[in-house]
């Protein structure tokens, strides 16, 4: 399983809750600019954490590069190909070219933007030096399955995440209306805004498009979920399964890896008897997602990939994560990512452990003292947890509770 990591800490929760990999963006190259993205000394201490474990680290360099971006480049990647990067991610040919020529040992992978639809061209990606394609999200079961049967080279599909509007991600809109080029990692994200029809004599009479009284959300896509059948995605054949969101949260990230993670293991422990866990779409929930869909993967969805809410729902609200255990106090000290209240009800994520609820019935800041509340951004607190926590995990509230 393959997870994203916007930075250095989404990076590190990634693999603790059991991603085999993750891939990144630096500060250039990659379509995800507004992201935290790493530094030169982070992009350095993310391989050598994922080393440390065993795991991998991808970089994506996918933009669609202009002239002016071919020799910077080249010496980006030759950067990333010295301190030991696995591989790069890479949608423009003339990208690809100037990876072969400065990566000695990193592999290129072929990201999604390339938009990979068949076996013609990923053999054709293979011949010029590819080792793995990331096949574009707008294939069925059985393309794929098609695509295994008449390609060696590894593959990688998605299986959850946001989705894009246009193939494989590659949209002109926002460049249009904003001058910000999503080819080039700068996306707006236009397309989950609302739209209306308007009439050229009658600027001030805004016509709906569909049925919802708010506007019509033409183009603003619902998020994929392939839980429900990854049996299925298991069986098409591929040999990595990606997880969307570079731009989301450590609790998205961890949560997500986490529910996927354990799917991945009970498919592979029992793969005759494997079925969906109710507590996994559950997990799924709590996490900031549009409405799910299974895009293409096994039937056309024939305009029921759209839906009218642009902003996302989840049913738990992050509240810190655990920094230190102390056994002897039966304490955890807590970083603060929203506000924790003395009182509430709050639910414990572990990376490796049981999910549990307790009732958070004391606190106390740094010094020591007892307070309700801690509002400030990221402050360090101490609670009592009901049984011992491990490092990383995520406590979080909700009305669910």
């Amino acid at each position: 399983m393959l997870a994203p990591a916007g930075n250095l800490e989404k990076l590190k929760a990634a693999l603790i809750y059991g991603a085999d990999a993750v891939y990144v963006g630096g500060k250039h190259f990659s379509l995800r600019a507004f992201g935290d993205n790493f530094s030169s000394d982070e992009l350095i201490e993310a391989v050598d954490f994922a080393h440390a474990l065993d795991r991998k680290i991808y970089v994506a360099v996918n933009i669609f590069a202009h002239n002016n971006d071919l020799e910077r480049a080249a010496d980006y990647i030759a950067f990333l190909d010295r301190i030991g990067v696995d591989a790069v991610l890479i949608s423009d040919l003339g990208l690809f070219s100037v990876a072969k020529s400065s990566a000695k040992r990193t592999q290129l992978h072929v990201s999604t933007q390339a938009n990979t639809t068949n076996w013609q061209a990923v053999n054709a990606w293979h011949e010029l030096g590819a080792s793995r394609i990331v096949l574009a999200r707008e294939l069925s079961f059985d393309e794929i399955k098609c695509i295994r049967q008449r390609s060696t080279v590894e593959l990688e599909m998605f299986v959850h995440g946001a989705m894009c509007l246009s193939y494989s991600g590659r949209c002109w809109l926002s460049h249009y209306l904003t001058g910000r080029d999503g080819n080039q990692g700068r996306c707006t994200h236009s397309c989950r805004w609302r739209y209306s029809l308007v009439e050229e004599t009658r600027p001030d009479q805004h016509f709906d498009v569909g049925e919802d009284e708010r506007g019509a959300y033409v183009m603003n896509s619902k998020d994929l979920c392939l839980l429900g059948c990854l049996d299925r995605a298991i069986e098409s054949g591929v040999d990595s399964l990606k997880l969307e969101g570079r731009m989301k949260s450590v609790h998205y990230v961890a949560s997500t890896v986490k529910v996927y993670r354990q799917a991945i293991d009970a498919y592979y422990d029992d793969p005759d008897r494997f079925s969906i866990r109710a507590d996994w779409m559950e997990e799924l929930d709590k996490t900031a997602h549009r409405p799910f869909t299974t895009g293409f993967f096994i039937d056309d969805p024939d305009g029921t990939m759209i839906t009218s809410q642009s902003k996302s729902d989840r049913t738990a609200q992050f509240l810190g994560i655990v920094r230190e255990y102390d056994r002897a106090t039966g304490e955890a000290l807590v970083e603060q990512r929203g506000k924790i209240e003395v009182g509430r009800l709050i639910e414990v994520l572990q990376p490796t452990g049981a999910t549990f609820i307790q009732r958070l019935d004391s606190m106390l800041d740094e010094e020591g003292n007892a307070i309700d509340a801690a509002p400030h951004a990221q402050q360090l607190v101490r609670i009592k947890t009901a049984r011992e926590v491990e490092r990383w995990s995520l406590l979080r509230t909700g009305d669910a509770l």
